[in-house]
C-alpha cells in the first residue's frame, strides 16, 4: 500500500519539476477574481464494480501562476464536493475539499489544455459499499487527470481513488474513472 503513495507523490511533486524547464518560480498573480466560487461543475465517473459516482462541485481558483514558461505555468484551484455513490443497493453520500494543481499549457485562442493532480479529504455517511468495506467515514480523496478550458467551459476526465490510506483495516478503497463539465463565472 505504501507504493502507491509513493507513486502518487511522484506524480505530483514531477508537474512543478517539468514546469521548471527555463521557468521562473516567482508566482505571478493572474487576474484577479472576487467571491468565494468562481466555477460549478457536475461529473458522472464510475467504479470498475460499476458503482455510479454523482458530484457537484464549487471551485475556487489559486489566482496566482507558478513557473511560467513559453509553454505553460502551474496554478490551480480548491474544490469542494457534494458526492452520491450508488451501488450493490446502497446509496452512500459524501462532502469532499481537496487543493488541486494544475500544469496550464499556453492558450491557443480561448482554449486552454491542462493536466492537474491532488490529494484532499472527505467524509461520507457510509463505510461499505456492497463487498467493499472501507473501514473509515473519513477517505482522502486522490486525482490525477486532463482536461481542456474553452472560454468559460472547462472539460476534464480523470482517475480518482477514495481511501483511508491503511488508517484502519480493511481498506478495499474505489478506483473511479469520472467526466467533469464546469462553467467559470
Amino acid at each position: 500500500m505504501k507504493n502507491r503513495w509513493y507513486k502518487r507523490l511522484t506524480v505530483l511533486a514531477a508537474l512543478p519539476v517539468i514546469a521548471m524547464a527555463g521557468g521562473d518560480i516567482t508566482p505571478v498573480s493572474a487576474p484577479q477574481e472576487s467571491g468565494w466560487v468562481d466555477a460549478v461543475g457536475f461529473s458522472y465517473g464510475q467504479s470498475k464494480d460499476n458503482i455510479d459516482i454523482y458530484r457537484l462541485t464549487l471551485r475556487k481558483d489559486f489566482s496566482v501562476r507558478w513557473l511560467e514558461t513559453g509553454v505553460g505555468y502551474v496554478s490551480g484551484y480548491w474544490e469542494g464536493s457534494l458526492n452520491y455513490w450508488n451501488g450493490y443497493g446502497v446509496d452512500n453520500f459524501g462532502v469532499a475539499l481537496s487543493p488541486v494543481f494544475t500544469y496550464n499549457f499556453s492558450n491557443f485562442g480561448n482554449t486552454t489544455p491542462y493536466l492537474e493532480g491532488g490529494i484532499g479529504v472527505s467524509c461520507f455517511s457510509k463505510t461499505e459499499m456492497g463487498p467493499r468495506d472501507l473501514s473509515t467515514n473519513f477517505l482522502f480523496e486522490d486525482r490525477i487527470g486532463a482536461g481542456i478550458k474553452i472560454g468559460n467551459w472547462d472539460l476534464s476526465f480523470r482517475y480518482m481513488h477514495y481511501s483511508n490510506a491503511s488508517i484502519k483495516q480493511p481498506n478495499d478503497g474505489i478506483d473511479i474513472f469520472i467526466g467533469s463539465i464546469n462553467y467559470h463565472f
